[in-house]
């Protein structure tokens, strides 16, 4: 099933359908089970999350957070509070946004007390610490791996997760969660979700802003032959349902037919 790209002018209304989409699998995945499995990516995701979740309050009155898992689709090998988490980021935008009565969701991140180095640089680390994080980040994930919404940014090269253009993970069948000491965007110490697990979920979206998504936005889209990261989740053929929630001036110039969500 082909992609399917929501566009908007505005970013409140980008937010808004991103929160009724995460309100519809929440509710699907309530009615099947007893918790609602999400992973988030960082960057301006955090802010999104928080214009939809928390600022619009008819959707945040949908949002049974008591039943939510949380886990991230990459993550930096950083303190939990440092300014390139994406837990911290995802913390200060929005759970610490929420009212003192609401239960807060299960948070998956990784385990601070095995980070070494500094700022997620390589210099002067403990790699088999690194590599025990992944590890037992891997033994927490759902059962079989399998997630209700997978959310994911998409970098201006193509990048998602921490999974980038040419980079041998994308290969990456043996682990669900891989570490990464060469990611070209700083910090280089991560780790990230893998493909199998992608091909896993029930849903992905992505979350593109901006006129500078554009040029990257054009090869997903129009170069059949590209092998960008987010491209090959768009190709996924595994039933994964894959949707794009973009504004306006991402998709300028860019041969696709939006609509609403």
């Amino acid at each position: 099933m082909p992609a399917q790209v929501y566009a908007y002018a505005e970013s409140n209304d980008v937010a808004n359908s991103v929160g009724n989409y995460i309100i519809k699998h929440q509710n699907a995945a309530l009615q099947s089970g007893e918790t609602f499995k999400i992973a988030l990516s960082g960057g301006s995701l955090g802010k999104v999350l928080k214009k939809a979740l928390v600022d619009n309050k008819d959707i945040a009155a949908e949002v049974n957070w008591d039943k939510w898992e949380v886990y991230f689709s990459d993550e930096r090998l950083v303190p939990l509070d440092h300014e390139d988490s994406n837990y911290g980021l995802f913390n200060s935008l929005v759970l610490k946004n929420l009212p003192a009565h609401i239960v807060l969701p299960k948070v998956y991140t990784i385990d601070e007390s095995l980070v070494t180095g500094k700022d997620g640089q390589v210099q002067d680390v403990d790699i088999e610490k690194d590599l025990e994080i992944a590890s037992k980040y891997e033994s927490n994930l759902p059962k079989g791996a399998k997630f209700d919404v997978i959310l994911l940014g998409c970098g201006p090269d193509g990048h998602t997760c921490s999974l980038f253009p040419g980079h041998k993970l994308l290969n990456e069948r043996s682990k669900l969660i891989a570490y990464i000491s060469d990611s070209p965007k700083p910090p280089p110490r991560r780790i990230t979700f893998t493909f199998p697990v992608l091909e896993n979920a029930t849903t992905i979206a992505f979350v593109a802003e901006g006129a500078g998504k554009a040029p990257i936005l054009k090869e997903i889209f129009e170069d059949k032959h590209t092998k960008l990261p987010s491209k090959l989740v768009n190709d996924l053929t595994t039933g994964v349902q894959v949707s794009w929630f973009v504004d306006n001036s991402a998709i300028e110039g860019v041969g696709i037919v939006p609509s609403k969500y």
